[in-house]
């Protein structure tokens, strides 16, 4: 469990463990949709099974999102008098758009190794 985490932060192929998913990396803030590799260019792996395959991963995705919006509320609120301040809404805004990226590529390789075959 430990190795398979490893290498999904890792950026790794969920088949072989040495080629690579995201051609720029998983921590790679630059400008774009995040460009995948069909297969992987060690064991050739298809990463998208069907047309669609992705379409779960926007579920992953928004379940990240909220998670980072609750935690930067909870953090967030300490730093004003009231519980429920206006203010606290653009710095949520802000660390979901910032990390917006990054969730994309992880929630496409939460769902790539959720129906990797473990059988092996």
């Amino acid at each position: 469990m430990i190795n398979t985490l490893k290498n999904l932060f890792s950026n790794k192929c969920p088949n072989c463990s040495k080629g690579k998913v995201f051609k720029n990396g998983l921590i790679n803030f630059g400008l774009g949709f995040p460009k995948m590799h069909k297969n992987c260019p060690n064991c050739d792996f298809k990463f998208e099974k069907e047309p669609g395959f992705f379409f779960g991963a926007m579920f992953i995705n928004y379940a990240l999102g909220a998670a980072e919006a609750l935690l930067t509320y909870l953090i967030a609120f300490s730093f004003f008098e009231k519980t429920f301040d206006l203010r606290i809404f653009p710095i949520i805004g802000t660390v979901i758009i910032g990390l917006s990226i990054f969730n994309i590529k992880l929630s496409r390789l939460i769902w790539i190794y959720m129906f990797k075959n473990y059988s092996k």
